[in-house]
């Protein structure tokens, strides 16, 4: 319902999380305004509007000066991966993001966790704390007051922590595409080299 006098440009971020109601309504601007579309998301449609020539498309490959690219590991889960991953962020003195979607199931995890890991501290994120609670963790969590962040997709935008260079990602095959590169790009914000692990199977 808002009304513009005179727009002459559209700039829409994340496009990929724009439905099919709202881009009709967007194409219908597009005969009196220039549009710039941004995502960082490849998923089908886009490419498949990009390869049909309906939409001019420019890719930025150049990492930002600094920056190397995430290393991913796609495998079964295993305890040893899980240590192992966790082991080597906390010796770089860094924290790690674990991902697991499933809220009954955080506390058994962090249990899991913390035999493979014993000198990690780690506290559970989920959509359902209150707002004062999640903002307490995230907080505690960037002034590196623990180690791990044991998370559902909740953490899947909006956050930049440079000193969290490890992603782990439990049942991963049950992410979309888009899910998936949002939250790979979770990781690797500074410097330091980032490691994404994309793991399938239950335990």
């Amino acid at each position: 319902d808002v009304e513009f006098k005179n727009l002459g440009m559209l700039v829409i971020d994340d496009e990929q999380r724009f439905g099919v109601k709202q881009k009709e309504k967007l194409k219908q601007l597009r005969n009196t305004l220039d549009i710039l579309s941004l995502s960082a998301t490849p998923i089908p449609r886009t490419l498949y509007i990009a390869l049909s020539s309906l939409k001019a498309m420019s890719m930025l490959q150049t990492a930002p000066e600094g920056r190397t690219a995430v290393e991913i590991f796609i495998g079964q889960r295993s305890a040893h991966v899980i240590k192992k991953a966790i082991e080597r962020e906390l010796a770089r003195k860094g924290q790690v993001y674990y991902l697991h979607n499933r809220i009954g199931r955080l506390e058994a995890v962090r249990k899991e966790i913390k035999t493979l890991v014993p000198q990690a501290g780690i506290e559970i994120l989920h959509g359902r704390l209150k707002e004062k609670e999640l903002s307490r963790l995230m907080t505690d969590f960037r002034k590196g007051r623990f180690d791990v962040l044991l998370a559902t997709t909740i953490i899947e935008n909006g956050l930049d922590i440079p000193t969290v260079n490890t992603l782990i990602v439990d049942d991963a095959a049950k992410l979309g595409l888009s899910q998936a590169y949002q939250i790979r790009g979770r990781v690797g914000r500074s410097h330091s080299q980032a490691f994404a692990y994309f793991l399938h199977g239950k335990k």
